[in-house]
C-alpha cells in the first residue's frame, strides 16, 4: 500500500500573507513541516504542493520534493488532489492513501502522522481520517481561527465549527474541548470523489471542508493525539509556536538540511 504525504501551501493567505516562508528558529515554516512529515516511517514519500515559485524553489533547494499546482484552488484538498495525480503520472505508480498535512502546522510530528494512518491500514472501510487534539485554554476554545470538533461514541465527527462547541454553559458536566488538527489521510478514490462533490451549505458557513463529508452522509473518523500542536494563522501564533519549539528535539535532526547548509 503506497502512502504519500502532500503538504499544500501558498503564499497568498488572507490572514497572514507569506506565512509558509515565515521563519521559526531561522527556518521557513514550510521547511519545518516538510522535514517533520518526511521523518514518518509509515510514509513512502513526501511532497509539497504549491502554486508559488518561492515555496517550490525553497523545497528543491533543501533537496525536497515539490509539485507546482494551479493558482485557482480554493481548498487545500483540491491542491492535494491535483498534486496526487501529477505524482502518479510522473512516477507511473498509483497512490493508495494521500495524507494531506497543512503547511501551517509546524509542530506536527512523525508519530502524529502514524497515528492518523494506522486506523486506515487496519480498516479498509475508512475513507477519511482527521487527527484531533485537546484544547488547553478557554482563549483557544473561543479563537475563531481554530476549528472545533464534536465527536460521537463511534469516534466519528458529528460537527465542526469555528465557534466554541459544544456549549460549556448549559450542563453541570463540562465536556472536553477538541480541535481539528489538519493531518487528514484520504483514500485515493475518495479524495477524487470528495473534490468532485459540490461545496455544501454548512461547509461554506463554517469554512471547514470536512463538513462536506458529513453533509453527504459519509463519515470522518477522528483520531486523538496527545501531542501538542498549534496552527499558525497570525503573527501572534508564529511567536507562540517559536517559543514552544525552543527545545524541540526533532529540529536537531533536520536543521542543517532546512537551512541548506548541507545536502541530502
Amino acid at each position: 500500500m503506497r502512502s504519500v504525504a502532500i503538504i499544500p501551501a501558498r503564499m497568498n493567505s488572507s490572514r497572514f500573507p507569506g506565512k509558509p516562508m515565515a521563519l521559526i528558529h531561522g527556518i521557513p515554516m514550510i521547511g519545518h513541516c516538510y522535514f517533520r512529515v518526511r521523518l514518518c516511517q509509515d510514509l513512502d514519500d513526501t511532497f509539497v504542493a504549491t502554486c508559488d515559485e518561492e515555496i517550490y524553489e525553497y523545497i528543491l533547494s533543501i533537496g525536497g520534493k515539490a509539485v507546482m499546482t494551479s493558482t485557482h484552488h480554493e481548498r487545500a484538498s483540491d491542491r492535494t488532489a491535483e498534486a496526487m495525480l501529477k505524482i502518479e503520472s510522473e512516477s507511473d505508480r498509483k497512490i493508495d492513501i494521500a495524507v494531506m498535512v497543512q503547511g501551517d502546522e509546524p509542530m506536527d510530528t512523525p508519530s502524529m502522522i502514524s497515528d492518523a494512518l494506522n486506523p486506515m491500514f487496519e480498516n479498509e472501510a475508512i475513507d477519511v481520517i482527521n487527527l484531533m487534539g485537546e484544547i488547553r485554554s478557554q482563549d483557544e476554545f473561543e479563537d475563531t481561527n481554530i476549528v472545533k470538533v464534536v465527536v460521537g461514541p463511534d469516534s466519528n465527527a458529528i460537527y465542526f465549527s469555528r465557534e466554541p462547541i459544544p456549549s460549556r454553559s448549559k450542563s453541570t458536566f463540562v465536556p472536553k474541548m477538541l480541535k481539528q488538527i489538519c493531518v487528514i489521510p484520504f483514500r485515493r478514490d475518495y479524495l477524487l470523489e470528495f473534490n468532485s462533490t459540490p461545496e455544501t451549505f454548512l461547509e461554506k458557513v463554517e469554512s471547514v471542508d470536512m463538513l462536506r463529508v458529513i453533509e453527504n452522509g459519509k463519515k470522518v473518523r477522528m483520531v486523538m493525539t496527545k501531542e501538542e500542536s498549534y496552527s499558525v494563522d497570525t503573527k501572534y501564533d508564529l511567536e507562540r509556536v517559536d517559543v514552544l519549539m525552543e527545545d524541540d528535539d526533532l529540529i536537531k535532526k533536520y536543521a542543517d538540511l532546512a537551512l541548506n547548509r548541507t545536502h541530502i
